[in-house]
């Protein structure tokens, strides 16, 4: 079978790379987005994560790079040190023993380090926009020069205060530069960003074919009256998982929620913002590395850190942002696998609940019953069904409590009183009936 990334004319390094990673077809964020960065058009790129973006901007620019000029031509920024990590990795792996030169400069790592070896320019660089334009500031990073700058996860950038930094690294870049931006969402905030810099940008949107994978399979955890920790406990013990990420919504939640689960034996890491660099990059290597059977996170997690092997998904919390929901699962049932997604709920997160609904996710109404799970009545048919019930005896109370020919003073009072004894009665009725 014929390769079709042979249509874009790579160089044969490129298409070496291509052959080594098995990549086949072009997913349909690289369909659009490839031919368009050949051309050296600026363009926005709107995909979810999982549909291949990073090597629809990175497989044309380095083909385009001219290996003899020893200066910055291309930056790629990236709102987690973890997802610029990626990227660089991503970048060695195309570029191995070419003669180009790369670098990823992220916080957390020695500045003074990264200055004495600017002596050189790297050729590409990738890395987050605050160490990117301290380095420009200071005279280390030259890139007036650089013809293509992306800005990835625009968003999330957006979200993390990032977008001042970029800012500043592109109005030092020349005047015609190509900008790709490229994110899952494009708010209205970052509007401004790309009218500042995009002048009539082409637009490649890649709709999902399901809100969420179709191999996840989401399940709806009611709470009740119990302690919500021994709930989950409980949970990942029924599941036995490879490895799952419970997500929370605060550092202190996925503090708290992972020194319960370590207080219960269990092998447990945890990723969120206040960890340090040093403690982050150990986290990641541990997580690599099979140490552990659980993560508990932030939805720091769930954008810009690639954790492979992800087989359980909880949802402690329900995110805020509720396209956060979409990022949390789409951590599992990655390459072609299957994985669970469960969400532990309460009254109060109905609204959310099917606010997903609407959005197209297809839940899964179960228990967990003394380590079994068993299937509940929809929620919603319950709650129809309450409603109808409600209807009918509210209808026999009104038909039955008439309106007196002669109106008299507190009328309305007597009759209200009349329909609500009905109402009492009929519902005492029901329940007799129903027990």
């Amino acid at each position: 079978m014929k390769n079709q990334f042979q249509q874009y004319d790579f160089q044969l390094f490129i298409n070496e790379a291509i052959e080594r990673l098995k990549f086949y077809e072009p997913t349909e964020i690289q369909k659009k987005m490839i031919p368009l960065i050949n051309r050296g058009e600026s363009a926005i790129g709107q995909s979810q994560t999982g549909t291949g973006k990073t090597h629809s901007y990175l497989l044309p620019i380095l083909n385009k790079l001219d290996k003899d000029a020893q200066e910055v031509q291309a930056i790629i920024t990236a709102p987690t040190r973890e997802l610029a990590q990626q990227i660089y990795q991503e970048i060695l792996k195309i570029t191995d023993e070419e003669g180009i030169t790369s670098r990823c400069y992220i916080g957390g790592t020695d500045k003074q380090r990264m200055i004495d070896k600017l002596k050189t320019q790297p050729q590409i660089i990738v890395g987050t926009p605050g160490r990117i334009n301290d380095l420009v500031k200071d005279g280390a990073l030259h890139v007036h020069k650089a013809a293509t700058l992306v800005v990835d996860e625009a968003d999330l950038m957006l979200d993390m205060g990032f977008i001042y930094d970029v800012d500043q690294i592109a109005g030092r870049m020349p005047e015609k530069l190509q900008i790709l931006v490229f994110s899952a969402t494009i708010p209205e905030k970052l509007k401004p960003f790309l009218k500042k810099y995009m002048e009539n940008p082409q637009y490649a949107h890649v709709e999902p074919e399901h809100i969420s994978a179709k191999n996840i399979k989401h399940i709806l955890l009611p709470r009740k009256s119990r302690k919500k920790e021994e709930l989950l406990f409980n949970a990942l013990t029924s599941f036995n998982p490879y490895l799952a990420i419970v997500f929370t919504n605060t550092k202190a939640k996925a503090d708290e929620v992972a020194d319960f689960l370590l207080g219960k034996g269990m092998k447990v890491g945890r990723i969120h913002g206040d960890l340090s660099p040093r403690e982050r990059k150990k986290v990641m290597k541990q997580v690599r590395a099979l140490e552990y059977q659980y993560i508990v996170a932030t939805d720091l997690a769930a954008r810009g850190i690639d954790i492979e092997g992800v087989s359980h998904i909880i949802n402690y919390e329900i995110p805020g942002e509720l396209d956060f929901y979409i990022h949390r699962t789409g951590r599992t049932a990655r390459a072609g696998s299957s994985g669970i997604a469960v969400t532990i709920y309460e009254p109060s997160d109905e609204d959310a609940l099917n606010h997903l609904e609407k959005m197209g996710i297809t839940f899964e109404n179960q228990d967990l019953i003394r380590g079994e799970w068993v299937e509940l009545v929809d929620r919603n048919k319950r709650k129809n069904r309450k409603k109808t019930e409600e209807d009918s005896i509210d209808q026999k109370a009104k038909s039955l409590v008439r309106k007196p020919d002669k109106v008299k003073p507190g009328y309305k009072k007597k009759m209200k009183y009349k329909m609500d004894q009905i109402k009492k009665r009929e519902r005492r009725v029901k329940r007799r009936n129903n027990s």
